[in-house]
Protein backbone atom coordinates (compact mmCIF):
# COMPACT_ATOMS: atom_id res chain seq x y z
CA UNK A 1 0.00 0.00 0.00
CA UNK A 2 1.35 3.39 -0.96
CA UNK A 3 1.00 5.73 1.99
CA UNK A 4 1.48 9.46 2.30
CA UNK A 5 4.84 10.33 3.84
CA UNK A 6 5.45 13.25 6.13
CA UNK A 7 6.60 13.94 9.64
CA UNK A 8 4.08 11.61 11.27
CA UNK A 9 4.40 8.54 9.04
CA UNK A 10 5.20 6.17 11.93
CA UNK A 11 2.29 7.45 13.99
CA UNK A 12 -0.01 7.06 10.99
CA UNK A 13 1.16 3.48 10.41
CA UNK A 14 0.46 2.57 14.04
CA UNK A 15 -2.94 4.28 13.92
CA UNK A 16 -3.81 2.36 10.75
CA UNK A 17 -2.77 -0.93 12.32
CA UNK A 18 -4.82 -0.18 15.44
CA UNK A 19 -7.86 0.87 13.40
CA UNK A 20 -7.58 -2.25 11.25
CA UNK A 21 -7.41 -4.54 14.29
CA UNK A 22 -10.38 -2.76 15.85
CA UNK A 23 -12.30 -2.85 12.58
CA UNK A 24 -11.90 -6.62 12.40
CA UNK A 25 -13.30 -6.90 15.94
CA UNK A 26 -16.32 -4.76 15.09
CA UNK A 27 -17.02 -6.60 11.85
CA UNK A 28 -16.83 -9.99 13.58
CA UNK A 29 -19.28 -8.90 16.25
CA UNK A 30 -21.52 -7.12 13.72
CA UNK A 31 -22.07 -10.50 12.05
CA UNK A 32 -23.43 -12.07 15.25
CA UNK A 33 -26.05 -11.29 17.88
CA UNK A 34 -25.61 -7.87 19.49
CA UNK A 35 -25.87 -7.25 23.22
CA UNK A 36 -26.10 -3.60 24.33
CA UNK A 37 -26.85 -1.56 27.41
CA UNK A 38 -27.17 2.13 28.24
CA UNK A 39 -24.09 3.65 29.89
CA UNK A 40 -26.07 6.91 30.06
CA UNK A 41 -29.37 8.11 28.65
CA UNK A 42 -29.57 7.49 24.89
CA UNK A 43 -25.90 6.40 24.88
CA UNK A 44 -25.60 2.67 24.21
CA UNK A 45 -22.48 0.55 24.55
CA UNK A 46 -21.78 -3.00 23.39
CA UNK A 47 -19.09 -5.62 24.03
CA UNK A 48 -17.72 -4.66 20.60
CA UNK A 49 -17.02 -1.10 21.82
CA UNK A 50 -15.10 -2.42 24.80
CA UNK A 51 -13.08 -5.06 22.95
CA UNK A 52 -12.18 -2.55 20.25
CA UNK A 53 -11.11 -0.06 22.91
CA UNK A 54 -8.83 -2.59 24.62
CA UNK A 55 -7.12 -3.49 21.34
CA UNK A 56 -6.51 0.13 20.34
CA UNK A 57 -5.27 1.20 23.76
CA UNK A 58 -2.86 -1.73 24.00
CA UNK A 59 -1.32 -1.00 20.60
CA UNK A 60 -0.97 2.74 21.24
CA UNK A 61 0.47 2.22 24.70
CA UNK A 62 3.11 -0.17 23.35
CA UNK A 63 4.14 2.17 20.57
CA UNK A 64 3.89 5.52 22.37
CA UNK A 65 4.06 5.05 26.15
CA UNK A 66 4.80 8.72 26.80
CA UNK A 67 1.78 10.08 24.97
CA UNK A 68 -1.50 10.97 26.64
CA UNK A 69 -4.62 9.01 25.75
CA UNK A 70 -8.29 9.98 25.71
CA UNK A 71 -10.79 7.27 24.82
CA UNK A 72 -14.58 7.25 25.02
CA UNK A 73 -14.88 3.85 26.69
CA UNK A 74 -12.29 4.02 29.46
CA UNK A 75 -11.06 6.59 31.93
CA UNK A 76 -8.44 8.76 30.27
CA UNK A 77 -4.96 9.34 31.60
CA UNK A 78 -5.51 12.02 34.25
CA UNK A 79 -2.44 13.92 33.04
CA UNK A 80 -3.15 13.68 29.30
CA UNK A 81 -4.22 17.31 28.94
CA UNK A 82 -0.82 18.42 30.28
CA UNK A 83 1.06 16.47 27.60
CA UNK A 84 2.05 17.90 24.26
CA UNK A 85 0.79 14.82 22.41
CA UNK A 86 -2.39 12.88 23.09
CA UNK A 87 -4.21 10.14 21.21
CA UNK A 88 -7.96 10.76 20.97
CA UNK A 89 -9.90 7.59 20.25
CA UNK A 90 -13.43 6.42 19.64
CA UNK A 91 -13.30 2.61 19.35
CA UNK A 92 -16.72 2.69 17.69
CA UNK A 93 -18.52 5.87 16.71
CA UNK A 94 -22.08 5.08 15.68
CA UNK A 95 -23.01 2.42 18.22
CA UNK A 96 -26.71 3.10 17.58
CA UNK A 97 -26.19 2.20 13.92
CA UNK A 98 -24.21 -0.90 14.89
CA UNK A 99 -27.05 -2.11 17.13
CA UNK A 100 -29.63 -1.34 14.42
CA UNK A 101 -27.52 -3.19 11.81
CA UNK A 102 -26.93 -0.05 9.75
CA UNK A 103 -23.41 -0.15 8.19
CA UNK A 104 -22.51 3.42 9.14
CA UNK A 105 -20.28 3.04 12.20
CA UNK A 106 -16.54 3.64 12.35
CA UNK A 107 -13.32 3.42 14.30
CA UNK A 108 -11.85 6.89 14.85
CA UNK A 109 -8.22 7.38 15.93
CA UNK A 110 -6.46 10.75 16.06
CA UNK A 111 -3.25 12.19 17.44
CA UNK A 112 -3.26 15.80 18.64
CA UNK A 113 -0.03 17.72 19.17
CA UNK A 114 -0.21 21.00 21.08
CA UNK A 115 -3.96 20.91 20.58
CA UNK A 116 -3.87 20.44 16.81
CA UNK A 117 -4.82 17.18 15.06
CA UNK A 118 -1.81 15.78 13.19
CA UNK A 119 -2.87 12.17 12.46
CA UNK A 120 -6.35 10.88 11.72
CA UNK A 121 -7.85 7.56 10.67
CA UNK A 122 -11.55 6.80 10.24
CA UNK A 123 -12.30 3.20 9.26
CA UNK A 124 -15.78 1.90 8.47
CA UNK A 125 -15.41 -1.90 8.51
CA UNK A 126 -18.94 -2.64 7.27
CA UNK A 127 -18.43 -0.41 4.23
CA UNK A 128 -14.86 -1.67 3.78
CA UNK A 129 -13.41 1.85 3.62
CA UNK A 130 -10.63 3.72 5.42
CA UNK A 131 -9.96 7.47 5.17
CA UNK A 132 -6.69 8.75 6.62
CA UNK A 133 -4.41 11.74 6.84
CA UNK A 134 -1.36 13.18 8.53
CA UNK A 135 -0.63 16.87 8.72
CA UNK A 136 0.60 18.37 5.49
CA UNK A 137 0.21 15.24 3.32
CA UNK A 138 -3.41 15.41 2.19
CA UNK A 139 -6.37 13.11 2.83
CA UNK A 140 -6.48 9.61 1.36
CA UNK A 141 -9.13 6.93 0.94
CA UNK A 142 -8.72 3.21 0.36
CA UNK A 143 -10.61 -0.06 0.53
CA UNK A 144 -10.30 -2.25 3.62
CA UNK A 145 -10.84 -5.99 3.79
CA UNK A 146 -9.83 -8.33 6.60
CA UNK A 147 -7.02 -6.17 7.89
CA UNK A 148 -5.56 -5.02 4.57
CA UNK A 149 -5.99 -1.51 3.21
CA UNK A 150 -5.99 -1.35 -0.56
CA UNK A 151 -4.48 1.24 -2.89
CA UNK A 152 -4.99 4.77 -1.64
CA UNK A 153 -6.51 7.57 -3.67
CA UNK A 154 -6.10 11.20 -2.66
CA UNK A 155 -9.46 12.84 -1.92
CA UNK A 156 -10.73 16.39 -1.59
CA UNK A 157 -13.85 18.14 -0.34
CA UNK A 158 -16.53 19.03 -2.84
CA UNK A 159 -16.11 22.35 -4.59
CA UNK A 160 -19.81 23.12 -4.32
CA UNK A 161 -20.10 26.76 -3.20
CA UNK A 162 -23.86 27.36 -3.35
CA UNK A 163 -26.04 26.28 -0.47
CA UNK A 164 -28.94 25.73 -2.85
CA UNK A 165 -26.90 23.04 -4.62
CA UNK A 166 -25.46 21.40 -1.51
CA UNK A 167 -26.04 17.87 -0.27
CA UNK A 168 -25.87 17.88 3.53
CA UNK A 169 -24.98 14.69 5.40
CA UNK A 170 -26.60 14.90 8.82
CA UNK A 171 -27.49 12.86 11.89
CA UNK A 172 -30.57 10.63 11.70
CA UNK A 173 -31.37 11.60 15.27
CA UNK A 174 -31.13 15.33 14.58
CA UNK A 175 -33.25 14.93 11.44
CA UNK A 176 -35.90 12.93 13.34
CA UNK A 177 -36.00 15.59 16.07
CA UNK A 178 -36.66 18.27 13.48
CA UNK A 179 -33.43 20.14 14.18
CA UNK A 180 -32.63 20.42 10.47
CA UNK A 181 -36.12 21.58 9.46
CA UNK A 182 -35.43 25.34 9.65
CA UNK A 183 -32.37 24.91 7.42
CA UNK A 184 -33.49 22.18 5.00
CA UNK A 185 -34.98 24.64 2.46
CA UNK A 186 -31.53 26.17 2.08
CA UNK A 187 -30.11 22.94 0.59
CA UNK A 188 -30.69 20.65 -2.35
CA UNK A 189 -30.83 17.58 -0.09
CA UNK A 190 -30.43 16.56 3.54
CA UNK A 191 -29.14 13.00 3.66
CA UNK A 192 -29.22 10.92 6.88
CA UNK A 193 -25.88 9.26 7.68
CA UNK A 194 -24.75 7.58 10.90
CA UNK A 195 -21.59 8.29 12.93
CA UNK A 196 -20.22 11.83 12.96
CA UNK A 197 -16.73 10.43 12.32
CA UNK A 198 -18.05 8.72 9.18
CA UNK A 199 -19.92 11.86 8.11
CA UNK A 200 -16.73 13.92 8.37
CA UNK A 201 -14.80 11.25 6.46
CA UNK A 202 -17.52 11.35 3.80
CA UNK A 203 -17.28 15.14 3.50
CA UNK A 204 -13.49 14.86 3.24
CA UNK A 205 -13.97 12.34 0.44
CA UNK A 206 -16.40 14.57 -1.46
CA UNK A 207 -19.30 12.19 -0.71
CA UNK A 208 -21.55 15.00 0.47
CA UNK A 209 -20.92 18.71 0.38
CA UNK A 210 -21.57 19.77 3.97
CA UNK A 211 -22.04 18.34 7.45
CA UNK A 212 -24.14 20.35 9.89
CA UNK A 213 -24.53 19.21 13.50
CA UNK A 214 -26.30 20.92 16.39
CA UNK A 215 -25.91 18.56 19.35
CA UNK A 216 -22.92 18.46 21.73
CA UNK A 217 -20.10 16.19 20.62
CA UNK A 218 -16.90 14.96 22.23
CA UNK A 219 -13.35 15.27 20.99
CA UNK A 220 -13.12 11.53 20.32
CA UNK A 221 -16.10 11.81 17.95
CA UNK A 222 -14.57 14.41 15.65
CA UNK A 223 -10.82 14.91 16.10
CA UNK A 224 -9.78 12.46 13.37
CA UNK A 225 -12.53 13.65 11.03
CA UNK A 226 -11.53 17.27 11.60
CA UNK A 227 -8.03 16.51 10.31
CA UNK A 228 -9.41 14.58 7.33
CA UNK A 229 -11.53 17.57 6.34
CA UNK A 230 -8.62 20.01 6.80
CA UNK A 231 -6.24 17.88 4.73
CA UNK A 232 -8.91 17.48 2.05
CA UNK A 233 -9.00 21.27 1.67
CA UNK A 234 -11.98 21.99 3.90
CA UNK A 235 -12.73 23.43 7.31
CA UNK A 236 -14.56 22.25 10.42
CA UNK A 237 -15.84 25.23 12.39
CA UNK A 238 -18.42 26.34 14.90
CA UNK A 239 -21.28 28.37 13.48
CA UNK A 240 -19.42 31.39 14.89
CA UNK A 241 -16.38 30.48 12.77
CA UNK A 242 -14.08 29.06 15.49
CA UNK A 243 -11.85 26.00 15.18
CA UNK A 244 -11.56 23.47 18.00
CA UNK A 245 -8.34 23.10 19.98
CA UNK A 246 -8.09 19.48 21.14
CA UNK A 247 -6.96 17.63 24.26
CA UNK A 248 -8.77 20.08 26.51
CA UNK A 249 -9.56 19.11 30.12
CA UNK A 250 -13.26 19.00 29.20
CA UNK A 251 -13.58 17.05 25.93
CA UNK A 252 -17.18 18.15 25.30
CA UNK A 253 -17.81 20.39 22.29
CA UNK A 254 -21.03 22.29 23.00
CA UNK A 255 -21.05 24.43 19.87
CA UNK A 256 -23.01 23.59 16.75
CA UNK A 257 -20.46 22.68 14.05
CA UNK A 258 -20.24 22.67 10.26
CA UNK A 259 -17.77 21.02 7.87
CA UNK A 260 -17.18 21.47 4.16
CA UNK A 261 -15.31 23.60 1.67
CA UNK A 262 -14.27 27.02 2.98
CA UNK A 263 -16.62 28.79 0.55
CA UNK A 264 -19.64 26.66 1.44
CA UNK A 265 -19.02 26.82 5.18
CA UNK A 266 -18.62 30.59 4.97
CA UNK A 267 -21.87 30.87 3.01
CA UNK A 268 -23.67 28.77 5.60
CA UNK A 269 -22.26 30.65 8.61
CA UNK A 270 -23.03 34.00 7.01
CA UNK A 271 -26.65 32.93 6.45
CA UNK A 272 -26.96 31.62 10.02
CA UNK A 273 -25.66 34.90 11.40
CA UNK A 274 -28.15 36.78 9.26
Amino acid sequence: MRQPGGEFIHELEVALAAASEAGAILLRQFAGPTESWEKSEDNPVTPADLESDRAIRARLRRAFPEDGLLSEETVSDASRHTRRRAWIVDPMDGTKEFVARIPEFAVSIALAEAGEPVVGVVLNPAAGVAVLASRGTGAWRGSWAGGEIGPLTRVAVSQCSRLSEAIVVASRTEISRGQLEPYAPWFREVRPVGSIAWKLASVASGCGDLNVSFVPKNEWDVCAGDLLVREAGGVYLSFAGARRTYNQPDPCIDEAMVAGSPALVEAFCRKVRG
